[in-house]
């Protein structure tokens, strides 16, 4: 996740698995899709964002409600996934201040990893506050998990994570940083990127996109030590964004245009490929996120060499396997 030039080279996912394509027209729950489609209205599988954006990250919270993260100046704009219209929240600290990946939380705090400015934001959804700006000292802040209790943020060129510690109704604590060890292998390009935990919560998932040819790396939260997760022939050189459902683990590669899905046992140890999910709209989608039975993926167009103020951004909507 990056607007530099090292991005450009840094996500492919190879796998054996078969291709699945489609979207899906559904909303919050059942019934408010089947009403809304009932009345032709249903929701739209695809909706702008605003010129020169430059999207990175997503995040979709309680509410049927995307958020999207700018690498130009760090603004975070929330769209309805009912319309596809939206607005900008909460305004960044300008060009050199990126927001990369993000989450939210039941509170409407946003997470924001800053890439290249080394920070770790926190900002109010509700008002567009920025509330806490740290300085990590990282080379490169690329994407965010959230567990009970901790913030966790990659860092793409050192061999480390950033573990922002929640107390009471998920206030940040403070930054701690964890050293990465075991099985963990750093490039000198683009490494760790894209984060999320094993499906029984024990662990973290992180893709390290140099060792063994791109692996997945199950994370020990207390030691950082990292293993190897088992994905048989499979391999992540240049792995994105990743979302846990259930046991089922989504990896999107945007040069690949597609996302490959994986069946991970309940410890995160081994998976399985499964799908493959590809869509003519995909324009080099980064990250994803989803809401009913839909993944919602932007478009970062990493292909455009110099974005302009003009350059037209989107997000697409494609049916979860």
């Amino acid at each position: 996740m990056a607007p530099t030039e090292r991005s450009l080279s840094r996500r492919t996912l190879l796998t054996t698995a078969a291709a699945v394509s489609g979207a899906a027209l559904i909303g919050a729950t059942g019934a408010t899709a089947h009403a809304a489609e009932t009345r032709g209205t249903a929701w739209p599988t695809g909706f702008p964002l605003p010129d020169g954006f430059q999207p990175e990250g997503i995040a979709i919270g309680t509410r049927p409600s995307a958020y999207f993260g700018s690498l130009a100046n760090g603004d975070v704009y929330r769209a309805s996934l009912a319309t596809g219209r939206g607005s900008v929240v909460v305004r960044g600290l300008g060009a050199g201040h990126p927001t990369v990946g993000l989450r939210t939380d039941r509170h409407d705090r946003l997470f924001l990893a800053g890439g290249d400015s080394g920070e770790i934001r926190t900002a109010d959804a509700r008002t567009g506050e920025t509330e806490q700006v740290y300085a990590t000292g990282g080379a490169f802040v690329n994407d965010v998990i959230l567990t009970p209790g901790a913030a966790w943020f990659t860092d793409s060129f050192k061999p480390q994570l950033y573990k922002v510690v929640l107390g009471r109704q998920g206030a940040p604590q403070g930054v701690e940083t964890v050293p990465l060890s075991g099985d963990w292998v750093q490039g000198d390009g683009f490494t760790a990127n894209g984060i999320e935990r094993t499906p029984d919560g024990s662990a973290l998932l992180v893709v390290n996109a140099f060792a063994n040819g791109g692996s997945l790396m199950r994370v020990d939260p207390r030691t950082g030590t990292a293993r190897t997760v088992d994905l048989g022939t499979s391999r992540l050189p240049n792995g994105d964004g990743l979302l846990l459902l259930g046991r089922t683990l989504y990896a999107v590669q945007q040069w690949q245009n597609a996302i490959d899905v994986f069946r991970l046992d309940a410890a995160g140890t081994r998976g399985t490929a499964i799908a493959r999910i590809t869509d003519p709209r995909f324009r080099i989608p980064t990250t994803v996120a989803a809401w009913g039975d839909r993944l919602y993926l932007p478009n970062a167009r990493f292909d455009v060499e110099q974005p302009a103020p003009d350059t037209e951004y989107d997000v697409v909507a494609v049916k979860k396997v």
